[in-house]
């Protein structure tokens, strides 16, 4: 049975740095491979102008949405030692900047250790359940031009291609992640570009019948990627599938 057109925003996201947020346990902050969906949807949420502080606003967008992710490349793993000083905690203090809170009266020193994926490169498609608050045009407009800085899970991690964002009508979301972005590659001497291999890996959302019929090889899992509370760093499980291909880039 032949799937109906769907309609998918689908862009670009490539850094010297990324940082896809796990589950945070004593000073290990991890990475996953892939942009996780708490990171798509701060993504879009900066894009539109969307602060941090407005649950009801994320809610709606999070409930919105549904993500794929192509994964061309994780990058290698980069483990960052990490010290940085914080004011020590006070009852109705309030620190507006940063330079402010490096002039209160006493500083603490908090250590971490926290990875990194370095020139990894993804394709992520978005899909609607609804157009409302949001449609994939407004989505797109927003992404050519953010209200908030972008960046790849992390200040410290900018974006270092354009985004490239588009709207496209595909069968499938197979279909949808294939679509093809204008080069980077400087020219054809470029060999970093050449030499992925030809292993991809494909992950989505809901049903496993959203991906066209391929015999074996797909498994689930459960990250805890979904946000609920933004202030107390809550998150809850979803259900992903992927799938590893040969393909050539």
């Amino acid at each position: 049975m032949q799937s109906a057109i769907q309609d998918y925003l689908v862009f670009r996201l490539h850094g010297p740095m990324a940082s896809w947020g796990q589950a945070a346990v004593g000073g290990d902050r991890q990475t996953g491979q892939q942009p996780t969906r708490s990171a798509v949807i701060g993504l879009l949420a900066a894009a539109l102008g969307i602060t941090r502080a407005d649950s009801t606003q994320l809610g709606f967008l999070g409930q919105q949405i549904r993500i794929a992710v192509k994964q061309y490349t994780a990058g290698s793993l980069l483990r960052d030692y990490h010290t940085t000083q914080m004011p020590a905690q006070k009852k109705g203090a309030v620190w507006a900047t940063r330079k402010r809170e490096l002039q209160a009266e006493k500083l603490n020193t908090v250590l971490s250790n926290r990875d990194y994926r370095c020139d990894g490169l993804w394709v992520v498609a978005v899909h609607l359940v609804s157009e409302e608050p949001f449609n994939l045009e407004q989505l797109r407009l927003a992404l050519l031009e953010p209200t908030f800085l972008l960046y790849l899970g992390r200040k410290s991690c900018p974006l270092a291609a354009p985004l490239q964002p588009k709207v496209v009508s595909s069968l499938d979301i197979k279909q949808a992640l294939d679509t093809e972005f204008h080069s980077m590659m400087i020219d054809e001497s470029d060999e970093y570009w050449l030499e992925f291999g030809n292993a991809v890996t494909y992950f989505w959302e809901g049903e496993l019948s959203s991906f066209p019929a391929i015999k074996g090889g797909i498994y689930t899992t459960r990250p805890w990627d979904d946000p609920i509370d933004r202030k107390r760093w809550q998150f809850a499980q979803r259900e992903q599938h992927q799938i590893t291909l040969q393909e050539s880039i």
